[in-house]
């Protein structure tokens, strides 16, 4: 089975419609510093800076009020920022070039996930070396335009499949496709974590491939803002890359932290699953950014991605969409490279 290239589009012009009614040309006033309103996309673990960063107290080190809201859907934070309702998104960076796209004009300023997280869960003892052995197998997955389908959907074009034929889609409700390959429907997930580990922990499934690492380094989640908030208020857009830059290094110093705070963020998950899920967040491409600073290389795997996966509206370069310099500003105090 394969999905309608109308799916696509569909969700691409929906974006722009929400885009549209939060009202792009909205005067902004400049913002105090604090609070510091926050949408997030949904509640995730790939998002961890920014739990540790709350919960250990580093926007308020920093001069800053953290005020958190959940959207519930990855274009949602578009008209928080848009309405006034919030002035950080965290969510998929490619939400930002949408919005943008649509007169929006909205600019990245931190790292928040540096790298695609997707990996490929299977039974134990198979064997799996890369996108090109997803050829004639069943995949269960998430519904379009999650990164569940679109990520394999890039990784088997890359490889010179035909992802509408060489393979049989199984999208799959939220939750199922863990079930569909330990009962044999499928032959392979494609899941986000906390799903790899629950697979690995609870299953009896072997996490085989990194998709995220196979493609290398990207700016998968991000946190940006409008360029009107931007210029505005250029202290609070610091103090929020200083308390992101402090999380990540605080991170990598102890992973220990992670495990911390993913169970005081994400109380009904497994302490086991968490344990497992630790090592996939500081691999050898970490999901937890060493440092909030975003690369052109990281930009342009990103753009790559979501273009040949069907979920922007154009390539925007990474001059017009990224500003780098609160976030080196950041690194540079924190000693990060």
């Amino acid at each position: 089975m394969t999905l309608l290239s109308t799916d696509r589009r569909s969700f691409v012009l929906g974006l722009a419609g929400a885009a549209a009614s939060a009202g792009l040309t909205l005067p902004r006033m400049a913002q105090a510093a604090t609070p510091a309103r926050i949408s997030e996309a949904i509640h995730l673990g790939l998002y961890m800076p920014l739990y540790v960063a709350i919960n250990r107290g580093l926007f308020d080190k920093h001069g800053m009020t953290p005020d958190l809201k959940t959207a519930g859907g990855i274009a949602q934070p578009v008209p928080a920022l848009l309405s006034g309702a919030a002035d950080f998104a965290v969510t998929g960076t490619g939400m930002s070039i949408n919005a943008t796209v649509e007169g929006a004009e909205m600019v990245n300023i931190a790292k928040i996930a540096g790298m695609i997280s997707v990996w490929v869960v299977a039974k134990k003892g198979t064997t799996f070396a890369g996108p090109q052995d997803f050829a004639g197998k069943t995949i269960a997955t998430l519904k379009f335009p999650s990164n569940t389908y679109t990520t394999p959907y890039y990784a088997m074009k890359e490889a010179g499949l035909d992802p509408e034929s060489d393979v049989n889609w199984m999208p799959l409700p939220f939750g199922a496709q863990l079930q569909a390959v330990a009962d044999g429907r499928a032959d392979y997930a494609t899941v986000f974590e906390w799903d790899a580990s629950i697979g690995a922990t609870q299953f009896d499934l072997d996490v085989v491939y990194s998709l995220g690492e196979a493609l290398g380094p990207a700016v998968f989640s991000s946190t940006f803002v409008t360029r009107d908030f931007l210029e505005t208020s250029p202290e609070a857009v610091q103090a929020y890359c200083n308390a992101i830059a402090e999380a990540e290094r605080m991170l990598h110093e102890d992973e220990q932290i992670f495990v911390d705070v993913a169970g005081e963020e994400f109380p009904t998950v497994d302490p086991a699953v968490i344990a497992a899920a630790r090592p996939r967040f500081f691999g050898d491409v970490p999901l937890v950014p060493r440092n909030p600073i975003i690369t052109e290389q990281e930009w342009a795997t990103l753009v790559a991605h979501e273009s040949g996966a069907g979920t922007l509206r154009a390539n925007l370069p990474y001059a017009q969409m990224v500003d780098s310099s609160f976030a080196e500003n950041a690194a540079k105090e924190f000693g990060l490279s």
